[in-house]
C-alpha cells in the first residue's frame, strides 16, 4: 500500500475510532436514536408462538396509514420485513459507495498541483468518511450489524456505486468526480431527504449539503484548468469523455429493468425513478458544459422541443453489468485496497472499544 493509500485508510480508521467513541456516549443520537429503544419488532413467530393473523393485518394497516400520509416510519416502528430488508440493502449499500468512494480520490492527496487543492481534497475525502459512518448508523437502526454489512462488502456478496470502479487517472479526474459524479450523487439523494424511513432521511440531511460543496470544488477546478494551457483543457475534455457514460450509469438500469423500483416508490424509499433521475441531470448538466467550454461526448445530444428535454444516445448497459459483476477496470483493487485497510485497523477498532468500556466502568463507579 502507498502512501496515499495508507492516508486515505489512516482518515477511514480516524473516523471509524471517533464513531466507536461517539456511539459508547450519544453523541450520534439523532441517527441512532433507536439504538437505546427496545429491541427492533419484527412480524416473525417469537417462540414457537403462532403469528396473530388479526394482529399483523392491524399492524399492517397502520404502516400504509403512515406511508399513504407520507409520514415517517421510526426504528421502533413495526414494519414489514420486505420494507426492512429493502432499506437494509439500499443503505448499507450506500454506506459502502461512500467508503470506497474515498479510494479513487484519495490517491491524488499527495500529488495535488497545490496546497489549496490538496487541503479541499483532504476535507473532501474525510467527508466522504464520515458519510459512510452515518449512513452506518442508520442501518444499524434496522437491527443489522456493523460487522455484518463489512462483512458483505469485504466478502463481495454486497454491492457499491459502479462508478467507482473506474480510475481517475489525471488530477482532471477529480474535479470531474467532484463535478459529475458527486452531481449525479446530489440528484440521487436530494429526494432520499423525504424517504419515509426517518434515521435514513436525517442522516442525508447533512450527507446533501457536504456533497453540494463537493460538486462546487470540482466544477471549480475544472474551470481553473480550463482557463489555463491547451494541454490542461485537452486533459479536461479527455476526462470527460472517460467519465461521461458511466456517470449515466450511475442512476441504475432503465425502469422496464428494474423491477425493485415501482414497489421502493410506494413504500416512499425511492421518490423518483431511474430514467427520470438521469433525465434531469442530463437537462442540468448541458448547461454547466457550455460554460466550462467543454463538449460533452455524446453526438445524439440535442433539445427535443416537444419534450422539453434532451434527447440522448444509447448507454452501454452491458458494461454497466460487467462491472456489477466484478469485471470493471478497477474492481479488485477497490476491494482489495479496502479489505486490507478494514484487516489494519482492527488495533485501532480494539483500542477504542476497550476505551471506551474503560470509561463506561469508571463512570458506574463513579456513579455507586
Amino acid at each position: 500500500m502507498g502512501y496515499t493509500s495508507k492516508l486515505v485508510a489512516a482518515i477511514g480508521l480516524l473516523a471509524q475510532a471517533h464513531f466507536r467513541l461517539s456511539r459508547n456516549f450519544g453523541a450520534l443520537h439523532m441517527y441512532t436514536q433507536s439504538l437505546d429503544q427496545s429491541p427492533v419488532n419484527t412480524n416473525e413467530s417469537v417462540s414457537g408462538a403462532a403469528v396473530d393473523i388479526h394482529q399483523d393485518a392491524h399492524k399492517q394497516a397502520a404502516f400504509d396509514r403512515i406511508i399513504d400520509a407520507d409520514g415517517k416510519i421510526e426504528a421502533q416502528d413495526w414494519m414489514p420485513v420486505a420494507y426492512r430488508k429493502t432499506l437494509v440493502r439500499q443503505i448499507s449499500q450506500h454506506a459502502h459507495s461512500e467508503i470506497v468512494g474515498m479510494l479513487p480520490e484519495g490517491n491524488w492527496i499527495s500529488r495535488a498541483p497545490s496546497l489549496k487543492r490538496k487541503s479541499i481534497l483532504m476535507a473532501k475525502v474525510q467527508d466522504e468518511a464520515g458519510h459512510g459512518l452515518y449512513l452506518y448508523s442508520a442501518a444499524e437502526t434496522l437491527g443489522t450489524s456493523r460487522d455484518d454489512m463489512l462483512d458483505a462488502l469485504h466478502t463481495g456478496r454486497a454491492k457499491y456505486s459502479s462508478i467507482f470502479n473506474y480510475p481517475t487517472l489525471s488530477w482532471a479526474d477529480v474535479g470531474m468526480v467532484g463535478w459529475l459524479v458527486d452531481g449525479a450523487a446530489i440528484m440521487n439523494q436530494v429526494p432520499l431527504c423525504r424517504c419515509t424511513y426517518g434515521p435514513y432521511a436525517r442522516a442525508m440531511i447533512r450527507v446533501c449539503k457536504e456533497e453540494s460543496f463537493h460538486q462546487r470544488q470540482g466544477y471549480d477546478a475544472l474551470l481553473a484548468m480550463m482557463q489555463g494551457s491547451q494541454a490542461q483543457r485537452d486533459m479536461v475534455q479527455e476526462s470527460l469523455n472517460r467519465w461521461w457514460w458511466p456517470v449515466l450509469m450511475m442512476f441504475g438500469p432503465p425502469d422496464s429493468d428494474s423491477p425493485n423500483s415501482a414497489q421502493g416508490m410506494r413504500w416512499g424509499i425511492k421518490r423518483i425513478s431511474n430514467d427520470d433521475l438521469r433525465q434531469k441531470f442530463i437537462d442540468a448538466t448541458v448547461a454547466q458544459a457550455e460554460t466550462l467550454g467543454v463538449q460533452l461526448p455524446d453526438p445524439d445530444l440535442k433539445w427535443n422541443e416537444t419534450r422539453q428535454h434532451y434527447d440522448f444516445g444509447p448507454i452501454n448497459w452491458a458494461e454497466f453489468h460487467d462491472v456489477l459483476a466484478g469485471k470493471g477496470p478497477c474492481n479488485v483493487e477497490r476491494l482489495a485496497t479496502r479489505v486490507k485497510a478494514h484487516q489494519d485497523g482492527q488495533w485501532v477498532r480494539e483500542a477504542a472499544t476497550a476505551y471506551a468500556a474503560k470509561q463506561a466502568s469508571r463512570q458506574q463507579r463513579l456513579a455507586a
